[in-house]
């Protein structure tokens, strides 16, 4: 019995780690095909309105960079341990690679110094408050898919991966509100009937701790089912300030609207303007974990540049 349990185990290892890296497929597409509509060019009504895919080659920010380390935490540990992926941030900073501004300073810092005081220094970002940014809810996604089995262990190990830079309440209730939809996403996957969007940001509500990403949820469980993202935008935010607090909660609701469709949620969230990036990260990685990566058009995994190498060296 000790061989077929070992066997199981491992197995279950693998499909945890499985998930976790096709919700890092779904979160750097997503990030990729975001971050061109900082050219305005791209960012043009006609072209939005009429899905042209803007030009070739896709890069990827720094939220997918740190993602990746988020990833090669759960494969090396199995889980979060903070100090690790600190230390992994700061190994792989590329300041090339626009991330959010107090983690580019933090980051610098913590390269400048090494990362042995990373809790210290992400407790003196904002006078000692610590950053409500949105960054730990961008890349936290593979946290949710790899333990959908457990939601407190979601919630645990979400709130270990945002306090290495992330240490307000609000910081990190928006890392577990976004972990939870991952996880719960990928319940729905293997449930395989359809997603009631209201019931799923409810159950994301219920399970975030209190505070105002939670209350920012609840406001998105009262829209109108026919209301626009522009329109959406305007009552619960869009990510344009850079915070969890209007970050997370649009996000959310533009995933749970479209959990079966990659690419039409990832355009409708474009059409809701504000942190379009971070917002089609954020989207990108909850849906990748219901459709599997698959559901990412070949077109898309073609412009952006190669995943692959970054996850290898960061692993090592």
């Amino acid at each position: 019995m000790g061989g077929l349990e070992e066997q199981s185990k491992q197995n279950s290892a693998a499909e945890s780690m499985a998930r976790a890296l096709e919700a890092l497929a779904g979160l750097a597409a997503g990030d990729a095909f975001g971050g061109c509509f900082l050219d305005l060019h791209n960012r043009a009504p006609e072209n939005r309105a009429a899905r042209i895919l803007p030009p070739g080659p896709w890069r990827f920010t720094g939220d997918t960079i740190t993602a990746v380390s988020v990833c090669a935490c759960l494969h090396r540990h199995g889980g979060i341990e903070p100090e690790w992926l600190a230390e992994s941030f700061a190994r792989h900073y590329d300041p090339e690679r626009a991330y959010g501004s107090s983690m580019n300073a933090l980051l610098m810092r913590l390269t400048a110094i090494g990362a042995a005081n990373w809790f210290e220094e992400a407790q003196e970002l904002f006078n000692g408050e610590g950053s409500f940014g949105n960054g730990a809810a961008i890349r936290v996604v593979p946290v949710g898919a790899h333990f959908s089995y457990d939601l407190n262990v979601v919630a645990e190990h979400a709130a270990l991966s945002a306090i290495a830079t992330h240490c307000h309440p609000e910081g990190l209730a928006g890392a577990v509100a976004v972990a939870l939809a991952a996880a719960l996403a990928s319940r729905e996957r293997d449930a395989g009937a359809p997603v009631d969007a209201k019931a799923f940001l409810d159950r994301v509500r219920r399970n975030t701790p209190e505070g105002i990403v939670r209350d920012n949820i609840g406001r998105a469980l009262e829209l109108p089912d026919t209301m626009t993202p522009l329109d959406a935008a305007l009552t619960i935010g869009n990510g344009s300030h850079g915070t969890a607090q209007d970050t997370v909660p649009f996000a959310l609701w533009s995933a749970a609207r479209s959990l079966d469709n990659y690419e039409h949620a990832l355009w409708e969230t474009v059409s809701g303007g504000g942190g379009i990036g971070t917002n089609c990260a954020i989207v990108g990685g909850i849906v990748a974990t219901r459709t599997g990566a698959r559901a990412i058009p070949a077109e898309w995994l073609q412009r952006h540049e190669p995943l692959a190498p970054l996850l290898q060296a960061a692993i090592k």
